[in-house]
C-alpha cells in the first residue's frame, strides 16, 4: 500500500488535524507520521507557557508573554486559540497558509475547541481525526504509569479526557488505539485518501486538458 512519497499532480496542502485525550497515544502517533511523510510539517503552536528544559522558542514553540499574545489574538493572527491549564496556545495563520498554498500538509496537535476553531476559518482544508483510548480505564492506567503527576492532577486530567471524548461525533474520522501498528496505518490510509480528494489535487485540470485537447 501506498503510504508516502510525493504525488506528481499538483495538489493544495491540507490541515490534518489530531485530536485525543492525554494519554490515548495521539503523540506516539503524529510523532511516526512526522518521521515518515516528508510532505508533512508540524504546526508549530504560540504559547504563553513557559519553555520546559531543551525546549527552543520557534521550533518547539513560540513563546509569547500575555501581552503579545492578546495583541496577535486581536489582531486576527491566529487561525485558533485556547486557555488549557491556565496556559493560552494559539496556532499562528500566516504560516500555515504559506505552506498550504506550496502543496505542504500541516499536522495539528490540537483539542476539540482548536479544532472546531479550524473548521470555523478553513473547513475546506481541514481534516480531523480523533484518537480513542482502549477503554478509560486503560487510560486511566497509563496516566498512572507515568509516575509524574499527583493524584488531583491525574483526577483532573481524567475529568478533562472525559470531556474532550464527547466530542469525538464532531470528527471526520475516530481512530480506537488497541494496536499502535494497526492505528499507525490507519492513520496514514486516511491522510493518503484525503490527499486523493479531487478538489485538492489541483493540477488535474491541466492534466486532462492535455490528454482531451481542450482549449
Amino acid at each position: 500500500m501506498m503510504t508516502g512519497g510525493a504525488l506528481k499532480v499538483a495538489r493544495r496542502g491540507l490541515m490534518f488535524v489530531i485530536s485525543s485525550p492525554s494519554g490515548a497515544g495521539k503523540t506516539t502517533l503524529a510523532s511516526r507520521l512526522l518521521a515518515s511523510d516528508p510532505e508533512l510539517t508540524l504546526s508549530i503552536s504560540a504559547t504563553t507557557r513557559r519553555p520546559r528544559p531543551g525546549e527552543e522558542d520557534g521550533k518547539d514553540y513560540m513563546f509569547l508573554s500575555e501581552p503579545e499574545f492578546f495583541r496577535m489574538r486581536d489582531n486576527g493572527e491566529f487561525l485558533e486559540w485556547a486557555q488549557v491549564f491556565g496556559n493560552y496556545y494559539a496556532t499562528p495563520r500566516a504560516n500555515v497558509f504559506a505552506r498550504l498554498s506550496q502543496g505542504t500538509d500541516v499536522l495539528f496537535d490540537i483539542d476539540w475547541q482548536g479544532a472546531q476553531q479550524l473548521d470555523a476559518v478553513a473547513g475546506g482544508d481541514v481534516v480531523k481525526v480523533f484518537i480513542l483510548p482502549p477503554s478509560r480505564a486503560e487510560l486511566e492506567r497509563r496516566l498512572r504509569e507515568r509516575k509524574q503527576d499527583p493524584e488531583d492532577v491525574i483526577q483532573a486530567r481524567m475529568a478533562k479526557a472525559d470531556a474532550e471524548m464527547s466530542h469525538w461525533a464532531e470528527y471526520d474520522y475516530v481512530i480506537v488505539n488497541y494496536d499502535l501498528e494497526q492505528s499507525d496505518e490507519m492513520l496514514r490510509s486516511i491522510l493518503l485518501a484525503e490527499r486523493l480528494r479531487r478538489r485538492r489535487q489541483i493540477g488535474l485540470a491541466n492534466i486532462v486538458k492535455e490528454m482531451t485537447g481542450e482549449e
